[in-house]
């Protein structure tokens, strides 16, 4: 039995977590997870029935199950200190950085690429994206330590951290998060003080070395392949961001209405990798823009927060979790209005998947965690 004391302190500890949560934050996630939910359903239900010849709300009801598992991760990580959060980092850390290690083994080729492992419990289980938050983590706390005021000693013990992360994703190879990830670590060490000139050359130095991969390694043929047909209008490599580009723009303003759109018919994954164009195609581009809106209220509300915050590991937590969020964001909607080449990025919170969604909502959790006010 539970004592009356122990009943009160719990009560205790919840009302405090809730009173000092930011709950306009909250409310943006949470906006952005219904959104996801309702557009899972409209977009999926057609691919169910058409393709797994079942119930229409197969892939919706998956999600809804991801959705509530990662509500449960939001209000974890919200709710717990900033020691515990440091401790399953480095814990949860090792076993996803592990995981990850079985993909070039073990992995399920898709499309030329190796990132997914098919587990009992979860299939198309994507170790990188349960390793991004805390890895974000493990660099802030590498960064913003004190063990030293040598910042160049500080980066490049984040560099050992980062580098192999990269490594075992430029094998997959999974050149989008190789990117995404690169450019949040220099971020990062950006905001902590290095000089431009150096940083520039590490940039520099980076894009070369990935450039050289590409050019002549066989194994990245294939993204050779996509940079090439993404200047050359005429290719046929182009089919699914044309058709993508052709979906926003036949759905006008206000979109040819719900179940009316023709894209996910036409281009596998669109429910994942173009959900732009999906949501545009039905809803229409002002639906989407309103989608960006609140984006970017979140950026903004986030960004107001990141002063308050005196630890400056916890700063850097901060910064990394909303930068990896943008970055995302970004990549997504460049592909969807083809001004990046193809990648396969999800859009945080509406793309099917439960990789992705669950950890975004690990991100969510650390930043109502960071944000909430302080005693």
């Amino acid at each position: 039995m539970i004592s009356i004391e122990n009943k009160n302190h719990y009560s205790n500890f919840v009302y405090d977590w809730w009173k000092n949560l930011d709950k306009f934050i909250l409310f943006l996630f949470i906006s952005l997870i219904i959104l996801g939910l309702f557009f899972s359903l409209v977009s999926t239900s057609l691919i169910a029935s058409s393709k797994l010849g079942t119930n229409n709300y197969y892939f919706f009801l998956r999600h809804l199950v991801y959705i509530l598992l990662g509500l449960i991760l939001i209000v974890f990580f919200s709710l717990i200190s900033d020691k515990s959060i440091y401790k399953i980092a480095i814990l949860l850390f090792s076993l996803f950085f592990i995981s990850l290690l079985f993909v070039p083994m073990f992995g399920v080729e898709i499309k030329g690429s190796k990132r997914w492992l098919d587990l009992p419990f979860f299939p198309r289980f994507q170790p990188i994206e349960f390793l991004k938050p805390f890895l974000i983590i493990l660099l802030s706390l590498v960064i913003g330590s004190r063990f030293t005021s040598n910042n160049y000693i500080k980066f490049l013990l984040s560099a050992l951290i980062v580098l192999p992360v990269l490594i075992l994703l430029i094998l997959q190879p999974d050149i989008g998060q190789t990117l995404l990830i690169s450019s949040v670590w220099l971020s990062l060490i950006f905001v902590s003080g290095i000089n431009l000139y150096f940083l520039s050359f590490l940039f520099f130095f980076c894009m070369l070395i990935l450039g050289n991969l590409i050019l002549y390694f066989p194994k990245f043929s294939y993204i050779k392949s996509r940079i090439t047909n993404f200047f050359d209008l005429s290719s046929k490599g182009n089919y699914q961001s044309q058709k993508a580009t052709d979906a926003i723009v036949d759905g006008g303003f206000f979109g040819k209405g719900i179940g009316e759109g023709t894209l996910n018919t036409k281009v596998p994954e669109a429910h994942t990798d173009y959900v732009i164009s999906v949501i545009s195609e039905e809803f229409g581009i002002l639906l989407i823009l309103s989608i960006l809106m609140i984006f970017l209220i979140l950026i903004f509300k986030i960004f107001k927060k990141i002063p308050i915050e005196k630890n400056n590991s916890n700063k850097l937590i901060l910064i990394g979790s909303i930068l990896l969020i943008i970055f995302q964001v970004l990549i997504h909607v460049g592909v969807n209005i083809r001004i990046l080449p193809t990648t396969g990025m999800t859009l945080p919170f509406l793309s099917y998947g439960g990789s992705s969604l669950l950890s975004c909502s690990i991100l969510a959790g650390l930043i109502l965690n960071f944000t909430k006010r302080k005693i």
